[in-house]
């Protein structure tokens, strides 16, 4: 093809190709996460989707949305409230006093009688965990 032959529907035709392009490999990603976060399957249905989607990947594509569309969302939200869980419990312990500070403050209370020893040894193994 000589550079005169490229019209402006041939470049329409190749920017909406590279669209396709980008939008399959996006499903394709996403499935194969939803895969993978998924741990009720097992390692030989998980290869088996992965199989299917190498060689039939437009039906496997749709049967997998089909078929187990329904919990993708439940398992992307459970995978970001995970996340969010440990990002949290990073926060507190960077932002935190260190267990050792923590125990002694306890034992300065138990000491002074404002908690009583019951409380310390629940509190001591709250910090301790």
């Amino acid at each position: 093809m000589i550079i005169a032959d490229f019209t402006l529907g041939h470049a329409l035709l190749t920017v909406l190709s590279v669209f396709v392009f980008a939008a399959w490999i996006l499903v394709l990603f996403t499935l194969l996460n939803d895969l993978f976060r998924d741990h009720s399957l097992s390692g030989w249905a998980k290869a088996a989707w992965v199989l299917f989607l190498i060689f039939i990947p437009f039906v496997t594509a749709l049967v997998y949305l089909i078929v187990r569309g329904s919990g993708m969302r439940e398992r992307a939200l459970a995978s970001q409230q995970e996340a969010q869980q440990e990002i949290d419990a990073y926060v507190r312990r960077a932002a935190g006093s260190s267990p050792a500070e923590e125990l002694e403050k306890l034992a300065r209370l138990r000491d002074q009688g404002t908690i009583s020893t019951e409380e310390y040894e629940r509190l001591k193994a709250k910090v301790v965990s």
